[in-house]
């Protein structure tokens, strides 16, 4: 059965678009100071104003999409992982293959009580984005306890 990431997933996705609104808005106020003080043209701080507007825009718009789409599931083969509709990914990491489980939590995940469960192979790294604490600790315990066995299988 393929789960859904946690409600409060999405108030973390909000406020990191808006963070990331925040840094567009900075550099657009650094560009006015500037053409204030060296007369630098006045169009390039149209650009930093766009990209506050369009990056945000989009991402908040995209946020309840990206919510119902967000999947993942653990098997005693693989772990999956699926996102989108129109763009869908579908990822399948074999458990044999897995090398580490680390859960990671940024302020804003901490914030809502999340965490990030990142599963790393040799070769890369792939991550489930915000379950809550005690499901990202049974998460790293049953992929690890999988892999594990997996490995004495072999």
């Amino acid at each position: 059965m393929q789960t859904q990431l946690p409600p409060e997933i999405r108030t973390v996705w909000r406020m990191r678009a808006l963070i990331d609104g925040a840094i567009w808005l900075v550099l657009a106020a650094g560009l006015g100071v500037a053409h204030q003080l060296w007369q630098t043209p006045l169009w390039l701080i149209i650009i930093p104003l766009v990209g506050a507007v369009l990056h945000t825009g989009t991402h908040l718009v995209l946020i309840p999409y990206r919510y119902a789409f967000w999947r993942y599931q653990i098997t005693d083969s693989a772990v999956y992982l699926r996102s989108g509709y129109l763009f869908r990914e579908d990822e399948a990491i074999p458990i044999n293959r897995i090398q580490n489980v680390t859960l990671t939590a940024g302020p804003l995940l901490q914030w809502q009580k999340l965490q990030a469960v990142a599963i790393q192979t040799a070769s890369t790294t792939h991550t489930i984005a915000g379950v809550t604490l005690e499901v990202a600790a049974a998460l790293r315990e049953q992929i690890m306890q999988l892999a594990l066995e997996a490995r004495d299988d072999s």
